[in-house]
């Protein structure tokens, strides 16, 4: 059947000159005819059980590449259903793209079918969002969400796409089809002059410290920090938990806080992961520059310290290429060593010596710390492993206990429930690497239906869930705050929910001692199919590492 050239093919023709190669979806009236359009172009459609998963499945692409990915999502509820993963993304700066389907323009304002006020709602937890307004501007649309997302603080940028635009016939003209350099980012240098102060100021500081924010652990940033830190002598701590300085992939980072006497924020927020720069987290001594792509931060950070002697440099510049611009020029302003490197990497490294040889208190059961020993040491073999954490108390245990070259965890929104979708995401980008995910029993139930996804697309990875039958985050909260005799609903079951991934078509795997665990995730890998390793957990309050403790 022959048909004209529409707004759905030049919204697919430009996803193909980006470069993009798959979407994450799921199906719905308004998107149809780009599903048929992106057909033609060859691109792939990886369907899945619920809006907000396919967003996480692109914010783990964006997150592991640098590069947006691409989720699409049908209108109205389906687009209701993707703001707080949309929110998670935004939070934890990466670079996506969100194309929602939308009502008729001729019927807007005027009750349509599914109709919602889409842009305005993804305005606030989005860089940009808007609705496209014309057939042949589709494709430019598209480019600008493509290089807004990545240009300065990545994040997801969200494009309505009015059903009739997409149906419409449009002219395939060059005119109207954008060119790869539309889709790339912008950048706004660190100025020289800038530059040069800030590594003054650095190496003449007794206890300096570079605090870098989310975007730096993401693939893009591609080992920069290390090499600073290496050039300069200065330490270089990338921050992305919800739990700040209290991060257990940190070790007792906290307790050296308050001794440095000069901190660079390098595109990180001041905020509550920084306890605002307030005592007794950091001295009210320490003096700070900021680095940062938008003018709204730097401004918080002014606020923040009262201006004064403690805020001595603000500059306007993206966070990875400065961080080369600081990197071209560090040799020449590298400190003499004074055992402040190290003290901070020793802070960081340490955990307690009794993990060493820690066991579960109940029969039956596993301590967290016997399971992230025994995923840590199956993904060391691996130089391409990506390791995800996930969940309340479970998610807090594995990211002190785990290190592997590429990992992805909630982020500073503290959402939980990503991580099954995050492993998909993560299958596409690294088809043969070890994927494993930690996560809790409450957790499993955002996304575990996304498993059919994962054996209808052939994308396997392991799921370890640490199934304590209940809320622990929270349990915890309740039995410190209010006492044993006033815990109340967070009670689950202690289901088998290996047995459920069976049933989808998945391995599955039962362990109750730590002896197990090892051969458990060996045979899981070995299988070649999405597997759930179902643990019987020994449920503790999540790590705060000190060592005076």
């Amino acid at each position: 059947m022959t048909r004209t050239f529409r707004g759905a093919d030049l919204i697919a023709r430009t996803l193909s000159v980006a470069g993009i190669e798959r979407l994450f979806t799921l199906s719905g009236n308004q998107i149809m005819p780009i599903f048929d359009a992106c057909i033609d172009e060859e691109i792939e459609l990886i369907h899945v059980r619920h809006e907000a998963a396919a967003v996480h499945m692109a914010d783990a692409v964006g997150r592991l590449t640098g590069d947006p990915g691409v989720a699409l999502l049908t209108a109205g509820p389906g687009h209701a259903n993707a703001l707080s993963a949309m929110y998670v993304a935004w939070a934890a700066e990466s670079p996506l793209v969100v194309l929602s389907g939308h009502a008729p323009r001729a019927q807007l304002t005027r009750g349509a079918f599914q109709e919602m006020a889409q842009a305005e709602l993804a305005g606030h937890v989005a860089k940009a969002s808007w609705t496209v307004t014309d057939a042949a501007h589709l494709g430019h649309d598209l480019a600008r969400a493509m290089r807004t997302a990545q240009t300065g603080r990545p994040g997801p940028v969200h494009l309505s796409l009015p059903a009739d635009l997409l149906e419409a016939s449009v002219d395939d003209s060059p005119q109207n089809l954008p060119q790869p350099d539309d889709c790339h980012p912008g950048i706004t240098l660190l100025d020289v002059q800038a530059a040069e102060e800030i590594l003054a100021a650095l190496s003449r500081a007794e206890r300096p410290l570079i605090l870098a924010g989310p975007s730096a652990m993401h693939r893009a940033a591609d080992g920069q920090h290390t090499e600073l830190a290496r050039s300069l002598g200065v330490p270089v701590i990338g921050m992305e938990s919800p739990r700040g300085i209290n991060d257990p992939s940190l070790g007792a980072v906290a307790e050296i806080l308050a001794d440095a006497d000069l901190v660079l924020l390098l595109g990180k927020r001041l905020d509550f992961t920084l306890r605002f720069a307030a005592e007794p987290a950091f001295n009210s001594a320490c003096r700070f520059m900021h680095v940062d792509p938008e003018t709204q931060i730097l401004e918080q950070t002014a606020a923040a310290l009262a201006g004064g002697e403690r805020f001595l440099l603000a500059e306007m510049a993206d966070p990875l290429p400065a961080t080369a611009r600081l990197l071209e020029m560090a040799e020449k302003f590298k400190r003499p060593e004074n055992g402040w490197f190290d003290d901070v990497q020793a802070a960081v490294s340490f955990r307690p010596a009794e993990w060493k040889s820690i066991k579960s208190s109940a029969a039956g059961t596993l301590h967290p710390v016997e399971i992230g020993k025994a995923i840590h040491s199956f993904l060391a073999a691996d130089d391409d492993a990506v390791f995800i954490s996930d969940g309340g108390e479970f998610g807090q245990w594995a990211q002190a206990c785990i290190a592997a070259p590429h990992r992805l965890i909630n982020g500073p929104s503290g959402s939980i429930g990503s991580s099954i979708p995050f492993a998909l995401g993560a299958r596409t980008v690294h088809p043969d690497a070890k994927i494993v995910t930690m996560l809790g029993d409450g957790t499993f139930g955002f996304h575990g239906m996304e498993f059919d996804t994962a054996v209808r697309h052939r994308l396997p990875f392991i799921a370890v869930i640490g199934n304590d039958a209940c809320w622990n985050a929270e349990k915890q909260i309740q039995l410190r705050d209010y006492g044993a005799d006033r815990q109340i609903a967070c009670e689950l079951q202690p289901t088998r929910y290996d047995e459920l991934v069976r049933v989808m078509g998945g391995h599955c795997e039962h362990v109750t001692s730590a002896e197990e665990m090892e051969p458990a995730l060996e045979r899981s890998f070995a299988s070649g199919l999405p597997a759930c390793i179902n643990v019987s957990l020994d449920g503790q309050p999540a790590p705060v590492i000190r060592r005076n403790s």
